[in-house]
């Protein structure tokens, strides 16, 4: 399936609507959507970086003060 969408005369908000709708659609049953290999892989990595206490956390706090700091 080819699908068009005029982007160009689109706005943001309306692009912004348009992924809203595809990511609605795609909530309605999401068993059917695969998570990639690779994804597991990163998790599983995640996990046992946790279990050998070499994992590095950031406060939600610290991060929006970092996100903050970058878009001054």
């Amino acid at each position: 399936m080819n699908i068009s969408l005029p982007l160009d005369k689109m706005t943001n908000l309306d692009k912004i609507a348009v992924m809203e709708k595809l990511w609605d659609d795609l909530c309605r049953d999401p068993e059917t959507i695969q998570s990639p290999n690779w994804h597991k892989k990163v998790l599983e990595s995640r996990e046992m970086e946790i279990k050998e206490g070499k994992a590095k956390f950031t406060s939600l706090s610290q991060v929006k003060d970092r996100i903050r700091d970058q878009i001054k």
